[in-house]
């Protein structure tokens, strides 16, 4: 497996087990995150905006981990917990390119799929917390 393969299931990891020292430790100082409704937001940001949703998340499901020079290209399926109120057994699935530099993530860019069925965007990011 590849350095950078397992560099990128630790990020994912650090969400399942509610472990911001872990995910702190693996960030670059500069670290940038982008999404359809994040542009390339600061660490600090990512941590205010990003980080809360470990709160409801289950599991990141792996479906796919591709190495390409400093870049992996992850596509998962997400499930929340079940006891989540708000989201119950809500599942989804995106696409990230996690970007690496001196063995710390310093930029991730998602992909968003689908929403969950019976949905619309708009409505899946509220519900989200979008981000």
């Amino acid at each position: 497996m590849s350095d950078l393969a397992d560099l990128a299931r630790r990020y994912y990891r650090a969400y399942e087990d509610d472990d911001r020292k872990a995910m702190e430790a693996m960030l670059a100082p500069d670290f940038t995150f982008t999404s359809p409704y994040d542009d390339a937001i600061s660490r600090e940001a990512f941590f205010v905006r990003c980080w809360p949703n470990h709160l409801w998340l289950d599991k990141f499901h792996l479906e796919l981990v591709l190495v390409e020079g400093n870049r992996v290209m992850v596509m998962y399926r997400f499930e929340a917990k079940a006891t989540d109120v708000k989201r119950p057994h809500l599942s989804f699935r995106n696409a990230e390119c996690l970007t690496f530099e001196k063995g710390r993530l310093s930029h991730v860019d998602v992909f968003f799929g689908d929403p969950p069925s019976g949905m619309t965007r708009a409505q899946f990011a509220i519900s989200a917390g979008a981000g």
